[in-house]
C-alpha cells in the first residue's frame, strides 16, 4: 500500500507560504481599489493611493490582511472577538508602518492629527473601528471567497505554473518596493534641498543632494523616471518633519 505523500510546502499557522503570498498580492490590489474609491468619495477626485511606484498595490492592506487571517482564523465564529482582534491588530500594523516611515524614511504616509482620539497622528479610533469591522467582513465573508477563488485557479492551472506566477508577481512587487525606496530617497533629498526645509539632518541632506545631482548621468535618470511630477502624482500626501517636528507637504 502506497504511503500518503505529505505536503512539503513550508507552512505558517497552517497556511502554506504560497497561499500567504497569494493573499498578500490579492489583498494589496483590493486595498488599492478600496483606497482609490474612498479617495473619490471623500475628496471628489481620483488620487493615487498606491504604496509603490508602478504596481496597483496598497501594501498595508496586504500585510494587514495576512496578519489578520493568521492571527484571527480561530475566532471566525465570534464577531465580537473578530472585531476586537481586528481593532487591535489593524491598529498595531498601521502604527508600525507609520512609525517606520517616520523614523527611517523621515516621511509621513498619512496624518490623523486632526481626528479625535488619535495617537501621534498615526492611528485614530475611527480607523481602528474600521479595522475591527473589516476583520469581521474579511474573516467571515471575503476570505472564504478568496480561498475558493484560489482553489478554483489551482484546479485550472498546474501547481507548478501557479507557483511560478505567484513567485514572479512577488519578485516584481519586491523590485517595485526596492525601486520605490530609492526613488523616495532621491525625491525627499531633492525637495528638502530645493525648498530649504529646515530638517534636523539638513547639512547631510545638502551634501547628499550635491553628490547625487552633480552626477550628470544619475541626475538625468532620476529626472526622467522619478521627477517631481511622477513622485507627487504617486504620493500626493507625502510629508516630512522639520526641526520643530512639524510636517511639511512636499
Amino acid at each position: 500500500m502506497q504511503k500518503e505523500v505529505k505536503d512539503r510546502n513550508p507552512q505558517i499557522f497552517g497556511y502554506s507560504i504560497w497561499r500567504i503570498l497569494a493573499y498578500f498580492i490579492l489583498y494589496s490590489v483590493i486595498g488599492y481599489l478600496i483606497e482609490t474609491i474612498f479617495g473619490i468619495i471623500t475628496k471628489g477626485t481620483w488620487e493615487s493611493r498606491q504604496s509603490f511606484l508602478y504596481g496597483p498595490f496598497c501594501g498595508i492592506y496586504g500585510v494587514g490582511a495576512v496578519i489578520m487571517i493568521l492571527s484571527l482564523q480561530h475566532f471566525n465564529q465570534n464577531n465580537n472577538r473578530l472585531f476586537i482582534g481586528g481593532f487591535i491588530v489593524g491598529s498595531i500594523v498601521e502604527y508600525i508602518i507609520s512609525w517606520y516611515g517616520d523614523i527611517f524614511l523621515h516621511v509621513k504616509w498619512w496624518d490623523y492629527s486632526d481626528m479625535p482620539l488619535n495617537i501621534n497622528g498615526r492611528i485614530c479610533v475611527f480607523f481602528s473601528i474600521f479595522w475591527g469591522l473589516l476583520a469581521i467582513y474579511l474573516i467571515s465573508y471575503v476570505n472564504p471567497k478568496i480561498d475558493r477563488l484560489i482553489n478554483w485557479i489551482k484546479s485550472k492551472i498546474s501547481s507548478k505554473k501557479l507557483k511560478t506566477l505567484t513567485a514572479t508577481v512577488t519578485i516584481l512587487l519586491l523590485l517595485d518596493c526596492l525601486l520605490t525606496g530609492y526613488a523616495l530617497e532621491f525625491f525627499i533629498v531633492r525637495k528638502i534641498h530645493e525648498n530649504d526645509i529646515q530638517v534636523a539632518y539638513k547639512e547631510e541632506i545638502d551634501k547628499l543632494y550635491n553628490k547625487i545631482y552633480n552626477d550628470e548621468k544619475l541626475s538625468k535618470f532620476i529626472n526622467k523616471f522619478w521627477g517631481d511630477k511622477k513622485m507627487i502624482k504617486t504620493f500626493p500626501n507625502l510629508k516630512t518633519m522639520d526641526k520643530e517636528r512639524k510636517y511639511c507637504l512636499f
